[in-house]
C-alpha cells in the first residue's frame, strides 16, 4: 500500500522539480544585468516581477528536464535523490507542473515586465528542452559548450526588463557565463565521471584524457576572463579592477589543475569548481557595485 505523504512532503518534491540550487544563478545574474541596464538602483517592483517570472521559468525548464532525463537520473548517483527516481512525483504531473511553471513565467513577464522579457523566457525553455535536453546532451561531448547558452539568458531577460531592448553589454554579459559554463561544468563532470558514463551521457571527461579537459578548462577560462574585460567601455575603473583581479586568480587555480594532471598528482577539480561560483559572483556584485555607485563610464575609445 503506498505510503501518504504529507503536504509537506508534497511541496517538498515539486520544489525540488525545479532545482533551487540551479536557480541560484539567476538570482547572481539578473539584477546585476537590471542595475547596469539603467546604470543606476532599478525599480524594485520590477526586479521582484522579474525575478519570480524568471524563476518560474528556469523552474519549469528544469522540471521538464527532469521528465526528458529521468532514465539517467536512475542510474546516477549524483541525482539518484531527485523526485521522478523516488517516486515522489508522478511523472505525468511533473510534466503538467512543468508546463504551468513555463505558461505563469510567461504571463508574469508578458504583464509585469515587457513583451520582449517574456519572449525571451520561452526562447530560453525551448532552448533548454528542445536543444540542450533532447538534441545534445546524449550525443555530444560539447552537449555543455552550446546547451549552456539557456544558462547565460537571465542577464538578457534583466536587461530587457529594464531597457525594452537588448544592447552589446547585455550579449558582452551572456558571452561571460557561456565561456564561464564549460569549466564550470567539466570540473563537476570530472569528479562525477563514472556517473557520466555508466549513464551513457558523453561528457567531455568521459570521452577525453583528463590531460585534454584540464588543457580545454584553461582555454575557456582565458577567453572567459578576456572577454569579461569587453565590459570595461560600459562600466568604470571599480569593474575593470575587480574583473581582472578575480580573473588572475581564477586563472591561477585552472592553470593549477592542469598542472597537477599533467604531473599525474592528485587533482581536485571540485575546488575549481566552487572557485568557479565564487568567480561569477565577484563579477556581478562587482557589475552591480559599479552601477549602483556611478563612477564615470570608461567609454570607448572612439
Amino acid at each position: 500500500m503506498p505510503t501518504r505523504r504529507t503536504v509537506r512532503q508534497v511541496i517538498a518534491g515539486y520544489a525540488a522539480l525545479a532545482k533551487p540550487r540551479v536557480i541560484e544563478l539567476l538570482l547572481v545574474t539578473t539584477i546585476p544585468a537590471m542595475f547596469l541596464a539603467g546604470r543606476e538602483f532599478p525599480d524594485p517592483l520590477l526586479v521582484l516581477v522579474t525575478l519570480v517570472g524568471g524563476t518560474m521559468a528556469a523552474g519549469s525548464a528544469n522540471a521538464l528536464n527532469c521528465v526528458l532525463d529521468a532514465d539517467i537520473d536512475k542510474v546516477m548517483n549524483r541525482t539518484k535523490r531527485r523526485p521522478l527516481v523516488r517516486d515522489s512525483v508522478p511523472r505525468r504531473n511533473a510534466l503538467i507542473f512543468g508546463l504551468l511553471l513555463g505558461a505563469a513565467s510567461v504571463a508574469v513577464l508578458w504583464f509585469g515586465a515587457n513583451p520582449l522579457a517574456a519572449m525571451l523566457a520561452v526562447g530560453t525553455i525551448a532552448f533548454y528542452i528542445f536543444v540542450y535536453t533532447l538534441l545534445l546532451k546524449r550525443r555530444t561531448s560539447q552537449n555543455v559548450v552550446w546547451g549552456g547558452a539557456a544558462g547565460c539568458m537571465p542577464v538578457v531577460i534583466g536587461w530587457a526588463a529594464v531597457d525594452h531592448s537588448v544592447q552589446w553589454p547585455a550579449l558582452v554579459m551572456f558571452g561571460v557565463i557561456f565561456f564561464w559554463t564549460p569549466p564550470h561544468t567539466w570540473a563537476l563532470a570530472m569528479k562525477y565521471r563514472e556517473d557520466y558514463e555508466r549513464a551513457g551521457v558523453p561528457m567531455l571527461p568521459v570521452v577525453a584524457t583528463p590531460e585534454h579537459v584540464a588543457k580545454q578548462i584553461v582555454v575557456y577560462s582565458w577567453v572567459m576572463v578576456g572577454w569579461s574585460l569587453l565590459l570595461i567601455p560600459a562600466t568604470s575603473w571599480l569593474y575593470a579592477a575587480f574583473a581582472l583581479l578575480v580573473g588572475i586568480w581564477f586563472l591561477f587555480f585552472a592553470h593549477g589543475l592542469y598542472r597537477d594532471v599533467r604531473a599525474g598528482e592528485e587533482t581536485r577539480p571540485m575546488h575549481l569548481f566552487r572557485r568557479s561560483n565564487t568567480y561569477l559572483m565577484v563579477v556581478f556584485v562587482a557589475i552591480a557595485a559599479d552601477a549602483a555607485i556611478g563612477l564615470p563610464m570608461v567609454g570607448l575609445p572612439w
